[in-house]
Protein backbone atom coordinates (compact mmCIF):
# COMPACT_ATOMS: atom_id res chain seq x y z
CA UNK A 1 0.00 0.00 0.00
CA UNK A 2 1.08 3.53 -0.75
CA UNK A 3 0.00 7.06 -0.30
CA UNK A 4 0.79 9.68 -2.55
CA UNK A 5 0.75 13.31 -2.24
CA UNK A 6 3.16 14.49 -4.97
CA UNK A 7 1.86 16.67 -7.43
CA UNK A 8 4.28 16.56 -10.30
CA UNK A 9 3.31 17.15 -13.31
CA UNK A 10 0.16 18.47 -12.49
CA UNK A 11 -0.97 22.12 -13.28
CA UNK A 12 -3.10 23.96 -11.40
CA UNK A 13 -5.27 27.14 -11.08
CA UNK A 14 -6.38 28.86 -7.95
CA UNK A 15 -8.79 31.35 -8.37
CA UNK A 16 -8.43 33.80 -5.36
CA UNK A 17 -4.93 32.87 -4.98
CA UNK A 18 -3.49 35.69 -3.75
CA UNK A 19 -4.71 35.67 -0.22
CA UNK A 20 -6.60 34.01 2.46
CA UNK A 21 -7.32 30.31 2.14
CA UNK A 22 -6.09 30.57 -1.72
CA UNK A 23 -2.75 31.91 -0.98
CA UNK A 24 -1.77 29.52 1.38
CA UNK A 25 -3.81 26.40 -1.28
CA UNK A 26 -1.36 27.60 -3.73
CA UNK A 27 1.64 27.56 -1.50
CA UNK A 28 0.55 24.13 -0.19
CA UNK A 29 0.24 23.08 -4.19
CA UNK A 30 3.35 24.29 -5.28
CA UNK A 31 5.40 22.67 -2.23
CA UNK A 32 3.74 19.46 -3.61
CA UNK A 33 5.28 19.91 -6.82
CA UNK A 34 2.69 21.31 -9.29
CA UNK A 35 3.28 24.25 -11.55
CA UNK A 36 0.46 26.55 -10.24
CA UNK A 37 -0.81 29.78 -11.79
CA UNK A 38 -3.04 31.93 -9.35
CA UNK A 39 -5.64 34.51 -10.76
CA UNK A 40 -8.01 37.25 -9.16
CA UNK A 41 -8.99 40.82 -9.39
CA UNK A 42 -6.32 42.76 -7.71
CA UNK A 43 -3.26 42.98 -9.73
CA UNK A 44 -0.97 44.54 -7.17
CA UNK A 45 -1.96 41.87 -4.59
CA UNK A 46 -1.73 39.10 -7.18
CA UNK A 47 2.19 40.37 -8.29
CA UNK A 48 2.99 40.14 -4.70
CA UNK A 49 1.67 36.90 -4.13
CA UNK A 50 2.93 35.86 -7.41
CA UNK A 51 6.86 36.91 -6.42
CA UNK A 52 6.46 35.28 -2.57
CA UNK A 53 5.31 32.13 -4.08
CA UNK A 54 7.12 32.11 -7.24
CA UNK A 55 3.90 31.04 -9.40
CA UNK A 56 2.43 33.01 -12.14
CA UNK A 57 -0.64 35.32 -11.66
CA UNK A 58 -3.24 36.25 -14.27
CA UNK A 59 -5.93 39.00 -13.88
CA UNK A 60 -8.97 37.11 -13.37
CA UNK A 61 -12.89 38.39 -12.76
CA UNK A 62 -15.33 35.58 -12.04
CA UNK A 63 -17.92 37.86 -12.83
CA UNK A 64 -16.82 38.11 -16.88
CA UNK A 65 -17.03 34.84 -18.44
CA UNK A 66 -14.28 36.13 -21.06
CA UNK A 67 -12.35 36.50 -18.56
CA UNK A 68 -12.65 33.29 -16.52
CA UNK A 69 -12.44 32.01 -20.33
CA UNK A 70 -8.95 33.21 -21.50
CA UNK A 71 -7.07 32.81 -18.52
CA UNK A 72 -8.14 28.88 -18.58
CA UNK A 73 -7.13 28.85 -22.46
CA UNK A 74 -3.85 30.80 -21.94
CA UNK A 75 -3.03 27.94 -19.44
CA UNK A 76 -4.01 25.28 -21.53
CA UNK A 77 -2.01 27.08 -24.78
CA UNK A 78 0.83 27.03 -21.95
CA UNK A 79 0.93 23.92 -20.38
CA UNK A 80 -1.35 21.84 -22.44
CA UNK A 81 -3.16 20.55 -19.93
CA UNK A 82 -4.97 21.75 -16.83
CA UNK A 83 -5.40 18.95 -13.64
CA UNK A 84 -6.27 20.60 -10.67
CA UNK A 85 -9.20 23.80 -10.78
CA UNK A 86 -9.71 25.93 -7.19
CA UNK A 87 -12.05 27.80 -6.43
CA UNK A 88 -11.40 30.36 -3.79
CA UNK A 89 -12.55 33.55 -4.64
CA UNK A 90 -15.48 34.99 -2.34
CA UNK A 91 -17.60 37.97 -1.58
CA UNK A 92 -19.40 38.22 2.23
CA UNK A 93 -22.33 40.72 3.00
CA UNK A 94 -23.42 41.23 6.38
CA UNK A 95 -26.43 42.61 6.35
CA UNK A 96 -29.77 42.24 7.60
CA UNK A 97 -31.83 40.31 4.93
CA UNK A 98 -34.85 42.65 5.13
CA UNK A 99 -32.46 45.47 3.95
CA UNK A 100 -30.36 43.53 2.02
CA UNK A 101 -31.04 45.13 -1.44
CA UNK A 102 -30.84 43.82 -5.19
CA UNK A 103 -28.14 44.67 -6.05
CA UNK A 104 -26.16 43.32 -2.86
CA UNK A 105 -27.35 40.13 -3.08
CA UNK A 106 -26.76 39.73 -7.04
CA UNK A 107 -23.00 40.99 -5.87
CA UNK A 108 -22.38 37.83 -3.79
CA UNK A 109 -24.12 35.45 -5.80
CA UNK A 110 -22.15 36.81 -8.82
CA UNK A 111 -18.62 36.11 -7.03
CA UNK A 112 -19.85 33.19 -4.39
CA UNK A 113 -21.97 30.57 -7.08
CA UNK A 114 -22.19 32.12 -10.38
CA UNK A 115 -18.17 32.75 -10.30
CA UNK A 116 -17.83 29.04 -8.99
CA UNK A 117 -19.97 27.77 -11.91
CA UNK A 118 -17.87 29.87 -14.88
CA UNK A 119 -14.65 28.50 -13.17
CA UNK A 120 -16.26 25.09 -13.00
CA UNK A 121 -17.45 24.91 -16.82
CA UNK A 122 -14.13 26.42 -18.27
CA UNK A 123 -12.55 23.66 -16.20
CA UNK A 124 -14.72 20.81 -17.36
CA UNK A 125 -14.70 21.63 -20.83
CA UNK A 126 -10.85 21.02 -20.55
CA UNK A 127 -10.91 18.17 -18.10
CA UNK A 128 -13.66 16.03 -20.25
CA UNK A 129 -11.23 15.98 -23.86
CA UNK A 130 -8.13 15.54 -21.45
CA UNK A 131 -9.85 12.53 -19.63
CA UNK A 132 -9.85 13.88 -16.01
CA UNK A 133 -8.61 16.61 -13.41
CA UNK A 134 -9.40 17.34 -10.36
CA UNK A 135 -12.01 20.58 -9.14
CA UNK A 136 -11.80 22.00 -5.24
CA UNK A 137 -14.37 24.14 -5.12
CA UNK A 138 -13.88 26.51 -1.46
CA UNK A 139 -17.23 26.71 0.00
CA UNK A 140 -18.23 27.60 4.16
CA UNK A 141 -19.10 25.55 6.85
CA UNK A 142 -22.19 28.41 6.63
CA UNK A 143 -23.58 26.41 4.52
CA UNK A 144 -24.73 23.48 6.81
CA UNK A 145 -25.01 26.51 10.21
CA UNK A 146 -26.92 29.56 10.34
CA UNK A 147 -23.74 32.10 11.80
CA UNK A 148 -24.06 34.07 14.85
CA UNK A 149 -24.67 36.96 15.46
CA UNK A 150 -24.03 38.41 11.77
CA UNK A 151 -26.56 37.95 9.60
CA UNK A 152 -25.47 36.84 6.51
CA UNK A 153 -28.20 34.81 4.72
CA UNK A 154 -27.19 35.71 1.53
CA UNK A 155 -23.67 34.72 1.82
CA UNK A 156 -24.66 31.44 3.83
CA UNK A 157 -27.00 30.96 0.80
CA UNK A 158 -24.55 30.86 -1.91
CA UNK A 159 -22.41 28.23 -0.04
CA UNK A 160 -24.97 25.90 0.41
CA UNK A 161 -25.47 26.49 -3.64
CA UNK A 162 -21.70 25.84 -4.22
CA UNK A 163 -21.64 22.38 -1.84
CA UNK A 164 -24.94 21.13 -4.23
CA UNK A 165 -23.42 22.13 -7.61
CA UNK A 166 -20.31 20.11 -6.68
CA UNK A 167 -21.93 17.64 -5.57
CA UNK A 168 -23.95 17.83 -9.19
CA UNK A 169 -20.99 18.35 -11.26
CA UNK A 170 -19.26 15.45 -9.67
CA UNK A 171 -22.25 13.46 -10.72
CA UNK A 172 -22.21 14.51 -14.32
CA UNK A 173 -18.55 13.93 -14.98
CA UNK A 174 -17.36 11.13 -12.61
CA UNK A 175 -17.79 8.92 -15.59
CA UNK A 176 -15.50 10.68 -17.31
CA UNK A 177 -13.05 10.97 -14.79
CA UNK A 178 -13.22 14.31 -13.40
CA UNK A 179 -13.11 14.47 -9.44
CA UNK A 180 -15.08 17.67 -7.83
CA UNK A 181 -15.13 18.17 -4.41
CA UNK A 182 -15.81 21.10 -1.95
CA UNK A 183 -14.17 22.21 1.04
CA UNK A 184 -16.40 24.39 3.97
CA UNK A 185 -14.11 26.28 6.23
CA UNK A 186 -14.90 27.28 9.77
CA UNK A 187 -13.39 30.87 10.79
CA UNK A 188 -10.39 31.67 9.55
CA UNK A 189 -7.70 33.91 10.24
CA UNK A 190 -7.98 36.09 6.70
CA UNK A 191 -8.69 39.27 5.75
CA UNK A 192 -12.27 38.33 5.32
CA UNK A 193 -12.55 38.12 9.17
CA UNK A 194 -9.96 40.46 10.02
CA UNK A 195 -12.73 43.47 10.88
CA UNK A 196 -14.84 41.24 13.15
CA UNK A 197 -11.45 39.32 14.86
CA UNK A 198 -11.11 42.54 15.89
CA UNK A 199 -14.15 42.93 17.98
CA UNK A 200 -13.99 41.36 21.61
CA UNK A 201 -17.55 40.77 21.58
CA UNK A 202 -17.49 38.73 18.40
CA UNK A 203 -14.62 36.54 19.14
CA UNK A 204 -16.36 35.59 22.21
CA UNK A 205 -19.53 34.90 20.20
CA UNK A 206 -17.77 32.66 17.61
CA UNK A 207 -15.15 30.86 19.55
CA UNK A 208 -17.67 29.82 22.43
CA UNK A 209 -19.63 27.99 19.78
CA UNK A 210 -16.59 26.22 18.45
CA UNK A 211 -14.93 23.27 20.36
CA UNK A 212 -11.58 23.58 19.59
CA UNK A 213 -11.62 27.24 20.75
CA UNK A 214 -9.61 29.31 18.36
CA UNK A 215 -9.59 30.35 14.84
CA UNK A 216 -7.93 28.37 11.45
CA UNK A 217 -5.08 29.25 10.10
CA UNK A 218 -4.99 28.67 6.06
CA UNK A 219 -2.27 26.19 5.70
CA UNK A 220 -4.88 24.03 7.94
CA UNK A 221 -7.25 24.31 5.33
CA UNK A 222 -5.11 23.91 2.68
CA UNK A 223 -3.74 20.03 3.44
CA UNK A 224 -6.80 19.14 2.35
CA UNK A 225 -7.12 20.51 -0.79
CA UNK A 226 -3.25 19.35 -1.56
CA UNK A 227 -5.62 15.74 -0.77
CA UNK A 228 -8.03 16.73 -2.96
CA UNK A 229 -5.76 17.84 -6.31
CA UNK A 230 -3.41 14.33 -5.37
CA UNK A 231 -4.02 10.77 -6.64
CA UNK A 232 -4.70 10.24 -3.15
CA UNK A 233 -8.11 11.13 -3.18
CA UNK A 234 -8.87 9.18 -6.40
CA UNK A 235 -12.18 7.55 -5.36
CA UNK A 236 -13.01 10.62 -3.97
CA UNK A 237 -16.02 12.71 -5.39
CA UNK A 238 -18.88 14.87 -4.56
CA UNK A 239 -17.57 14.57 -1.06
CA UNK A 240 -17.92 18.23 1.05
CA UNK A 241 -15.15 18.25 4.09
CA UNK A 242 -16.08 20.48 6.88
CA UNK A 243 -13.37 21.82 8.50
CA UNK A 244 -14.83 24.23 11.58
CA UNK A 245 -12.83 23.53 14.32
CA UNK A 246 -16.69 21.50 15.60
CA UNK A 247 -18.92 24.46 15.04
CA UNK A 248 -21.27 22.61 13.56
CA UNK A 249 -21.32 19.64 16.05
CA UNK A 250 -23.74 21.68 17.96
Amino acid sequence: MSVDFSLEGKVALVIGGATGIGYASAAALTQFGATVYIGGRREDVGAQASSELGVTFMPIDVTDSASVDSAYARILDEQGRIDVAVNSSGARLNKPAEETTDEEWQTVFDTNITGVFRSCRAAGRIMLAQGGGSIVNIASMSAHAVNRPQRQAAYNATKAAVVQYTKSLAGEWGPAGIRVNSVSPGYTETAMTALSRSKPEMVEAWLSKTPLNRFAKPDEIAGIVVYLASDSSAFVTGSDFVLDGGYTVW
